[in-house]
């Protein structure tokens, strides 16, 4: 691979991973206000939301016990298919992508359609979550099976606790500099800022009132992303069947 290759290689990397991250942060605080406490794009805050809910009696324990076997089994379903299309030569980059802003379109016009103003308990707020957690448990399928050359993107504790490890390094360097310390910290401070900013805009959208229909600008970005990854192979990223 040539340098060139290797620097647009890079720049795709840092790209589709600071958009991912903007979606997740965003998804996660629009589905975290308006379902109750849940986290659509991670599993392990619903664990902590089920011990709390089950402590203080709270609506929505059913939704967050659901939440991470949904989660599981999406993943699986993801991965059986990614491998079939993997063995057939079939794109792999556009496919998940596609997959999640199916997913997320879905997950919007069923909010836009049935607001879950009954409760957390209300079998179509139940319904309404697992959708977002399926849609959010495929990104991060993708970036296990996928995407595998860039930084996380839903959950931003790995990223900081690297930032600040690079950051310490950067200011105060090791007897034995790191040769890969300045593209580390391209790599990993985009997302995390993205995400931080995707938390922001959810936030204010569902302020401005605009409820589930605040999920379009994510599901155009993710829609967006897949058209990229299907005609621009630097966005290929560890899909060597992509094309």
């Amino acid at each position: 691979m040539t340098i060139s290759s290797d620097a647009a290689r890079h720049d795709a990397a840092v790209a589709l991973a600071t958009a991912l991250a903007f979606v997740a942060g965003y998804v996660d605080v629009v589905g975290f206000v308006l379902l109750f406490g849940l986290f659509t794009a991670h599993a392990t805050g619903n664990l902590v939301m089920l011990g709390a809910a089950l402590i203080e009696d709270q609506d929505g324990v059913a939704t967050k016990l659901l939440a991470l076997p949904v989660f599981i089994a999406t993943v699986g379903i993801v991965h059986l298919g990614l491998r079939g299309r993997a063995a057939r030569g079939a794109p792999l980059a556009s496919t998940v992508l596609s997959l999640q802003a199916a997913l997320l379109a879905a997950f919007w016009i069923q909010g836009a359609l049935h607001s879950p103003q009954n409760g957390a308990a209300a079998p179509m707020t139940i319904a309404l979550s697992m959708t977002g957690v399926a849609a959010m448990a495929v990104q991060n399928a993708a970036a296990r099976l996928v995407f595998k050359d860039i930084a996380p993107t839903t959950v931003m504790t790995g990223n900081v606790t690297q930032a600040a490890i690079d950051l310490v390094d950067l200011l105060v360097p090791p007897a034995r500099p790191d040769p890969g310390l300045a593209s580390r910290i391209l790599r990993t401070w985009p997302p995390i800022i993205a995400f931080g900013l995707g938390a922001i805009g959810g936030a204010a959208a569902v302020l401005l009132g605009f409820g589930f229909w605040s999920l379009v600008l994510p599901t155009l970005v993710v829609a967006f992303l897949a058209l990229v990854c299907r005609i621009s192979k630097p966005f290929a990223l560890g899909a060597p069947h992509e094309g």
